[in-house]
C-alpha cells in the first residue's frame, strides 16, 4: 500500500521535474516584443516577399523512420510577412501582395472586364499596383536535431524516478534586396533552440510471498513546437534586419525623431 501512496506521489512529481530542469518554453515572446515596440521610422518602405522556403530538406522522424512530412513548417512566409507587418506596429513597412499574385491579377482582370461590359469604355479605372523598393528573400537553412540529449534516473527497492531532456536547433536566414539595382543590402541569420523534456516514475514490487506483482508506471513529456520556433526565428531575424538597417543609416530613421 505505501507503495502505491508513494507512486502516485512520483506521479504528481513528475510534471514539476519537467519544467523545473529545463529551459522551458517561451510562454511570452521577447522576439515580438522587441519588434512590436520598434520607434516608427520617418517614411515606410514598400517591401514585397515572394517565398521563404525550407532548404534543409529535414523529414520528421519516428523511432528512427523518416516519415513523409517535414520537419519544419512549409509556410515560412506567411510568418515573414506576420513578423513584418507587426513592425513597429505597423509603421515600418508596407508589404504588398506577392504571394498570390496570380490570383490577384485574375481578379483584377475580372473587375475590368465587368466595369467595361457594364458601363463601357468610361468605366472606373482600377488603381495601378504598388510596386516594391525592396524585396526580403531568405528561407529556413538548417534544422539541427538531437544536437544535445541526456538525463538522469534513480531507482530503490522497486521504485524508480527519470528525467530526459534533448535540444533541437532551427536557422533562418533573411536578406533586403535593393529591387532597382539586385544588391543585397542587409543580410542576417538567427537561430532558435527547440526544448523537450520529459518525466516519469514507475513502482515494480512483489507481494505475498513473492506471488502478487505490482507494476505502475507514470510519465509527462513536453515539447516546444518547430513551428513555434520558426515563428521566433523570423522575427527575431526581421528585428536584427532593422537593427542591422538603422546601424548603416540604410533607412529613413532618426532616433529620436
Amino acid at each position: 500500500m505505501r507503495a502505491l501512496v508513494l507512486a502516485f506521489f512520483l506521479y504528481g512529481c513528475a510534471p514539476l521535474a519537467v519544467i523545473g530542469d529545463k529551459e522551458g518554453p517561451i510562454i511570452e515572446r521577447p522576439s515580438l516584443s522587441s519588434l512590436v515596440n520598434l520607434p516608427a521610422p520617418k517614411q515606410k518602405a514598400v517591401i514585397s516577399v515572394y517565398k521563404f522556403p525550407d532548404l534543409t530538406g529535414q523529414r520528421k522522424d519516428a523511432d528512427n523512420m523518416a516519415l513523409f512530412s517535414t520537419a519544419v513548417t512549409q509556410g515560412g512566409d506567411l510568418y515573414l510577412i506576420e513578423a513584418l507587418m507587426n513592425a513597429g506596429r505597423g509603421t515600418w513597412f508596407t508589404v504588398i501582395e506577392r504571394i498570390g499574385l496570380a490570383n490577384l491579377t485574375r481578379e483584377r482582370q475580372l473587375i475590368v472586364n465587368t466595369r467595361t461590359t457594364y458601363d463601357g469604355e468610361g468605366a472606373n479605372k482600377l488603381q495601378p499596383l504598388l510596386y516594391s523598393g525592396l524585396i526580403m528573400e531568405g528561407g529556413i537553412i538548417s534544422y539541427d536535431s538531437n544536437y544535445l540529449t541526456g538525463g538522469i534516473g534513480a531507482r530503490y527497492l522497486g521504485i524508480g524516478v527519470n528525467n530526459r531532456y534533448r535540444r533541437d536547433r532551427v536557422t533562418v536566414s533573411l536578406r533586403a534586396v535593393l529591387v532597382q539595382t539586385g544588391e543585397i543590402l542587409l543580410n542576417v541569420s538567427t537561430s532558435k533552440t527547440i526544448f523537450s523534456a520529459g518525466a516519469g516514475s514507475d513502482v515494480f514490487k512483489f507481494y505475498e510471498a513473492g506471488t502478487e506483482l505490482v507494476e505502475i508506471e507514470s510519465g509527462l513529456t513536453e515539447n516546444e513546437t518547430v513551428g513555434y520556433a520558426v515563428k521566433i526565428a523570423i522575427e527575431t531575424a526581421v528585428y536584427a534586419l532593422i537593427i542591422q538597417g538603422i546601424e548603416l543609416d540604410m533607412w529613413d530613421y532618426k532616433e529620436g525623431e
